[in-house]
C-alpha cells in the first residue's frame, strides 16, 4: 500500500483484548507526537453506525450474504470517508477490526466462499490493506470469559457474534491463523492470554520496528 501514512489493524477473536490494546497503542504513539487516527470497525461513519445497529444485532435475522454484504458496505464507506483521507495527511491509521475479519467471521467462520470473499475484500477496501496487522490470540473459552464479564457489567446481552456456539469461534480463531499464516510478514501473532502489560510491549515492538523502517 502505497501512502504517506501507516496502517496498522489490530483483529481476533471476540475477547482478545483489540480494543484495549488498540486505545492503549494510539495514546502511546501521541505521546511521541506523532499524529494518530484511532477508528474501528463496524460503524466507524455515519453510515456505517446505522449498519452496524443491524450487523450485531441477534434479533434481525441476516442469512450469510446479506450479514457479509452489511459489513462490505460498512468498510466502503470507511475506506473513502475515513482511512485514505487520513493515510493521505501522513497520519498512523489504528483500526480496531478490518478485512482480516470478514474472511475469518463470514469466511471462515460461516462458510463463504474464501476466493470470492477475497475478491469482495478487495473491491471494498479499493485496494487498500494494512502495513501490519497485530493478531491477538487466545484461547476461545478465554476469550468468551473476558466477553461474558463485559456484557454482565453492562446493560445488554451478547450481539449476534459472541453468542454463537463455540464450534463457530473455534472457526473464526483457526481463520484468522491461517491467515497470519499464510502471511506472516504482515500478520504477526501476539499471544493475548498474557498480562496485558506483557501483550502491550510485544505490540509496542512490532510498531515500532514498522515506524523505524518507515521514518527512519
Amino acid at each position: 500500500m502505497m501512502s504517506n501514512g501507516l496502517f496498522i489493524t489490530l483483529e481476533g477473536i471476540e475477547g482478545s483484548g483489540k480494543t484495549s490494546h488498540a486505545a492503549m497503542l494510539a495514546e502511546r504513539l501521541r505521546a511521541q507526537g506523532r499524529p494518530v487516527l484511532l477508528t474501528h470497525e463496524p460503524g466507524a461513519t455515519r453510515a456505517g453506525q446505522a449498519i452496524r445497529a443491524i450487523f450485531l444485532d441477534p434479533a434481525v435475522s441476516l442469512q450469510v450474504v446479506a450479514e457479509l454484504l452489511l459489513v462490505l458496505a460498512d468498510r466502503a464507506q470507511h475506506v473513502a470517508e475515513t482511512l485514505k483521507p487520513a493515510l493521505a495527511r501522513g497520519e498512523i491509521v489504528i483500526s480496531d477490526r478490518y478485512a482480516d475479519s470478514t474472511t475469518a467471521y463470514q469466511g471462515y467462520g460461516r462458510g463463504f466462499d474464501l476466493k470470492l470473499l477475497g475478491e469482495l475484500n478487495r473491491l471494498a477496501a479499493d485496494h487498500l490493506f494494512p502495513d501490519l496487522t497485530i493478531l491477538l490470540d487466545c484461547a476461545v473459552e478465554t476469550g468468551l470469559a473476558r466477553t461474558r464479564l463485559r456484557t454482565n457489567a453492562g446493560d445488554r446481552g451478547p450481539d449476534r457474534f459472541e453468542g454463537a456456539d463455540l464450534d463457530f469461534h473455534r472457526r473464526v480463531r483457526n481463520g484468522f491463523l491461517t491467515l497470519a499464516k499464510n502471511d506472516a510478514a504482515r500478520v504477526r501473532v501476539v499471544n493475548s492470554e498474557r498480562s496485558r502489560e506483557e501483550v502491550f510491549a510485544d505490540i509496542m515492538r512490532l510498531v515500532d520496528e514498522l515506524v523505524r523502517q518507515r521514518w527512519r
